[in-house]
């Protein structure tokens, strides 16, 4: 299950009206749709933790009310540095959040001026020992290369310094900077005044990502995301192995009875009826699930299941995908071993170009 939330600026009057319809939906969620136990909870979308402490225990309350949750659950909640103290995040852990994710990005202050964070590295510093102290051991930390101005060295040192915190993150999220249309990185680009890394240092940032966060223990289990053994995301496991998901929340997203559905964007529309507040953006196929079984698959170092893609579809992922497995598996980037037909090294630098031909 995933909970959307805005970076809220809203007076507390809104915050007030917008937990309870959050409520109102979570309530409807357990009761009407949901008919499974929850192996995670995902709070985030926008910034969560600048929501005072007592909204976030209705929230986890009603959780917990309207829904069964696993004995081990995994229950995250994204924080911005700066935005949660010790108080509040003992708050947190009481009421059951047993994971944290700290949007850092990096270590150099006028990287993250330059992405318009208004953290520095010393706030979080200071909250990530707030984490720590009140009880925290699940702890993600968001990196990003490829920052306008960044080099191979600060990014070494960016990875370096998070590595050796004390106790260090037991899971770290490292991503390369993808400018969007309509942001101002987008006008800067099409300007030529974007100074971000050129493709053979991005291609450096990268190897050197997987080598230096190996060296400090954790193994890479999906594209860009490295776990110490057993601290593996759960909740974007599941994401990319197929598993159906309830979002709740403005704009958040759902994905159940081969559907998916997104919430309305509008926060009066919202508040208003947040029950009847989603549309079905569309129905997969049995094709359609096919193939992005393939797709999230691949981006899983492990690969993608032979035996779970014929329990779910009836039939050999050779069966469906022989042609485009032959050619990259001739080309050094795909392999079938153990089970699993996953990418290969080089396959895996050419990840977008594999799996565009599952499309």
């Amino acid at each position: 299950m995933y909970c959307d939330f805005l970076s809220f600026s809203a007076d507390e009057k809104t915050k007030e009206k917008y937990i309870e319809a959050l409520c109102t939906e979570l309530m409807f969620i357990g009761k009407e749709r949901c008919k499974t136990s929850l192996s995670s909870v995902f709070i985030g979308g926008g910034t969560p933790s600048v929501l005072p402490a007592e909204m976030m225990i209705r929230v986890m309350d009603c959780v917990k009310e309207n829904f069964t949750l696993d004995q081990d659950a995994e229950v995250t909640i994204e924080c911005n540095p700066g935005t949660v103290d010790e108080e509040k995040l003992k708050a947190y852990f009481e009421c059951g959040i047993n994971r944290l994710s700290f949007g850092l990005q990096s270590v150099h202050d006028d990287e993250l001026k330059k992405l318009g964070r208004i953290h520095s590295f010393d706030v979080f510093l200071s909250s990530y020992k707030a984490a720590v102290n009140a009880g925290f051991t699940n702890i993600n930390v968001d990196l990003m290369s490829d920052i306008p101005g960044q080099s191979v060295d600060s990014w070494t040192k960016t990875l370096k310094t998070i590595c050796e915190l004390k106790p260090a993150p037991a899971h770290i999220s490292a991503y390369s900077l993808i400018v969007e249309e309509g942001t101002p990185f987008a006008e800067m680009e099409e300007d030529g005044k974007l100074d971000i890394p050129d493709e053979d240092t991005d291609r450096e940032m990268y190897h050197m990502t997987s080598e230096i966060l190996s060296g400090y223990g954790y193994e890479r289990y999906e594209i860009s995301n490295y776990a110490k053994p057993g601290h593996e995301c759960r909740h974007n496991l599941g994401y990319w192995t197929g598993v159906e998901y309830y979002g709740a929340g403005l704009g958040a997203a759902s994905y159940y009875g081969g559907c998916r559905f997104t919430n309305t964007s509008e926060m009066p529309v919202y508040m208003d009826d947040p029950i009847d507040s989603f549309k079905l953006d569309e129905k997969l196929s049995n094709a359609d699930k096919m193939s992005e079984f393939m797709i999230l698959g691949l981006r899983l170092t492990k690969g993608v299941s032979v035996d779970e893609f014929r329990e779910r579809f009836g039939r050999n992922p050779a069966d469906i995908y022989g042609r485009e497995i032959d050619r990259f598996r001739s080309e050094g980037l795909l392999i079938e071993e153990a089970g699993y037909i996953r990418l290969t090294e080089q396959g895996l630098d050419l990840a977008n170009h594999v799996m565009q031909a599952f499309i």
